[in-house]
């Protein structure tokens, strides 16, 4: 039998549209970028084929190739502008960490302050990755005070602590997916499942924090760790 559609998800169509329009509220060039760099890469094809007097057959390949140009300037240009939506957001960094491809559990906002700096939890390959969202003066504390909890629970897991935002010696929004993609592999598959497990034993009795958290956010995926 098969599978109803979900009537409350846009078809991919509608979706492309709604991605373009962010696009161009973002950045009105970047459709125009996206145009021109499929034309760019067709024309620059069947030159090519003309040269080679294989014209017919670098028309294929050219049109192939400017579509999938353009898939990958469209693709880019939708992360730069959904970054540039989130940034000063509540729940910003949790957004781009629930879009990080692979064997990834997120759990926002398992701490909160009265300033509504937060931090969220990150297990993967590399352990535990405790992520906060605040200035660095603020959030140290929080950082040592839930490294310390989470370690109790995760006895000889790597828990690597990271503060996303524009201080000195914070990580970027635009940056934080990559970032976190460049830690070591320190756990196999049955490790990771182990540690989420322990992970549940731990107390929820943190306050969320006021206003909305970013749920509608569609982050692009990123790449997928190998």
């Amino acid at each position: 039998m098969a599978k109803s559609e979900d009537p409350e998800k846009p078809g991919r169509i509608k979706q492309l549209r709604m991605i373009a329009q962010i696009i161009k509220q973002a950045n009105p060039k970047g459709l125009p970028i996206v145009f021109l760099s499929a034309v760019g890469t067709l024309a620059v094809v069947v030159v090519i084929g003309l040269v080679t007097d294989y014209l017919w057959y670098s028309v294929f390949i050219g049109v192939l190739a400017a579509f999938t140009v353009g898939l990958v300037v469209f693709g880019q240009l939708a992360q730069k502008a959904q970054y540039s939506i989130l940034h000063g957001q509540t729940g910003a960094a949790a957004a781009v960490l629930q879009g990080m491809r692979g064997n990834w559990q997120v759990t926002p906002a398992i701490a909160v302050n009265r300033d509504q700096d937060l931090i969220h939890l990150v297990v993967g390959y590399p352990g535990v990755v405790l992520v906060s969202e605040g200035p660095g003066n603020r959030v140290a504390k929080m950082l040592s005070a839930e490294k310390k909890r989470v370690a109790r629970v995760v006895l000889g897991v790597e828990i690597y602590d990271i503060q996303c935002g524009d201080g000195e010696g914070q990580v970027p929004l635009g940056k934080l997916q990559r970032h976190i993609m460049k830690l070591p592999r320190n756990l196999k598959k049955p490790s990771v499942n182990e540690v989420k497990d322990r992970l549940r034993s731990l107390p929820k009795n943190m306050p969320m924090p006021k206003g909305p958290m970013p749920k509608g956010a569609r982050m692009p995926r990123g790449p997928k760790m190998r």
